[in-house]
């Protein structure tokens, strides 16, 4: 059975189809969270200064994200959506046109560099574990789709899911708490790829 395209999902939150004006207040406010992320840090981010930076009422920003970790998740979301635009149709080899491991190669180190960049707001969406069920989806049937065409058997949902559990921020900050850095990480991620893709 042939694997069908890997299409983007839509984000945690965000219906399918949104009247025009909330769209666009959605994402101005999420331009303006996105903004303050870079001048001060996820830390100092509230929602009375997003609503400020954004023009409107403290109350709008409830309304539309719940709480500051609803926000934090958004972001999250906003940020996947891009990210998975380059796993989608970007360049190779995280995108098309690649041999299956060198895709799942670059799949991983992106991952990884993504989970460490966005760390922060990782932390700060607080108990969703962070990436909303459609990001996580998302991964996890691509990596199954590339495990397939490596040739690999058997419950690949859920080796797919084993592969991806390191390149979490919570297990990566258990690793750092032991003094693994992040070279290590890749190389140990790299590893057990080989030995799942090998195995089949």
């Amino acid at each position: 059975m042939t694997d069908l395209p890997l299409l983007p999902l839509p984000l945690a939150g965000e219906p399918a189809s949104e009247r025009s004006d909330a769209a666009r207040n959605r994402a101005a406010l999420l331009c303006s969270a996105q903004a303050l992320v870079a001048q001060c840090g996820v830390e100092d981010v509230t929602m009375d200064a997003v609503a400020a930076h954004a023009g409107v009422g403290k109350g709008t920003v409830f309304r539309r994200f719940g709480s500051r970790a609803g926000l934090m998740v958004a972001l999250l979301d906003q940020n996947e959506s891009h990210w998975q635009a380059q796993v989608i149709s970007g360049p190779p080899p995280l995108g098309p046109d690649a041999p299956p491991w060198d895709r799942l190669e670059a799949f991983g180190r992106s991952r990884l560099e993504t989970t460490i960049l966005h760390g922060d707001l990782l932390r700060a969406a607080g108990a969703a574990g962070s990436r909303s069920a459609p990001a996580v989806t998302f991964v996890v049937q691509h990596v199954q789709h590339l495990l397939r065409e490596l040739g690999v058997t058997g419950d690949v949902r859920l080796l797919a899911t084993a592969l991806m559990a390191p390149l979490e921020i919570g297990v990566l900050d258990e690793l750092r708490t032991k003094g693994i850095d992040t070279e290590r990480v890749i190389h140990g991620w790299l590893d057990l790829a080989r030995r799942i893709v090998g195995g089949c």
